[in-house]
């Protein structure tokens, strides 16, 4: 059993891949994670010295790697991973793979996001929850069309870890 998350920065998927894994007895993953260690560098540092498209590659070969493996796992994505390239595509043509949308509304991860935005390179510099929305927005208008093609759609505001987990798990058998 392959489970995939997926869903903006600030939907949960680390803290809920985590929760859901332990609760399946299954590994967590976490692609940036599995990333750095090939790498041997960060993210960011990545992004700086190769540049986006060279990341993009490593991305997508390390997807397919965690995919074409024998392991059962619970994986957590970059929110921008299904909308690249063909990644949508290998997750989807995966055998026993499910594919996980976490949807958390614009309002919520404008919340979230703002108390989070010290560590989150992507949107330190964002002035104002204003223009942090506006952010939020036209991304989540640009990767709608790759989230929306999940197996499942788990709507996370107002919800604990554990609901959630337990939604997705009865959701699962």
């Amino acid at each position: 059993m392959k489970i995939v998350l997926l869903g903006y920065m600030g939907s949960g998927k680390s803290v809920v891949g985590r929760a859901l894994a332990e609760k399946l007895q299954l590994v967590f993953l976490d692609l940036d994670d599995e990333i750095k260690v090939q790498e041997g560098r960060d993210i960011p540092e990545i992004f700086k010295t190769l540049g986006e498209i060279y990341f993009r590659r490593k991305e997508t070969e390390v997807l397919q790697s965690l995919l074409n493996s024998d392991k059962d796992f619970v994986l957590s994505l970059g929110g921008g991973t299904p909308c690249y390239g063909k990644n949508l595509q290998l997750i989807k043509n995966s055998g026993e793979t499910t594919l996980i949308y976490l949807k958390t509304s614009l309002e919520e991860l404008k919340k979230r996001l703002w108390r989070e935005k010290g560590t989150r390179p992507l949107i330190q510099d964002l002035g104002s929850p204003e223009v942090l929305e506006d952010f939020i927005r036209k991304h989540l208008f640009e990767r709608n069309f790759y989230y929306n093609q999940s197996d499942l759609i788990i709507l996370t505001d107002r919800k604990e870890i554990g609901e959630i987990v337990a939604e997705i798990q009865q959701e699962l058998s």
